[in-house]
């Protein structure tokens, strides 16, 4: 019978330690993430009071530069609507109710 060895010992570390970005880039995706939801969310708390009484859990998808959005309530369709008027651009997509989430967590 042969004998197996066991002098396997794990990697430590990233697995592409040369890709890991500085605190400086961290800290700037992140403010630019912050003002993207910023912009996001001010366009769902004016929209959503009158939305709210007709699409009640609708989702809707939202391209802050443009100030557009789009409702529907099948995600998928939503997500569609949105990719083929802009498809080059960062949405946020987010439902009709209170909160603006989209499940739970």
């Amino acid at each position: 019978m042969t004998q197996l060895s066991n002098n396997c010992t794990p990697r430590l570390g990233r697995v592409f330690p040369e890709r890991q970005l500085s605190p400086d880039e961290k800290a700037k995706l992140r403010s630019e993430d912050e003002a993207f939801s910023k912009r996001c969310r001010e366009i769902f708390d004016r929209v959503q009071p009158e939305l709210i009484k007709e699409h009640y859990d609708w989702f809707i998808i939202i391209e802050p530069v443009s100030g557009d959005y789009f409702i529907d309530p099948d995600k998928t369709v939503a997500r569609a609507k949105a990719r083929e008027k802009h498809p080059d651009k960062k949405r946020l997509i987010m439902c009709l109710n209170e909160t603006g989430t989209c499940g739970r967590i």
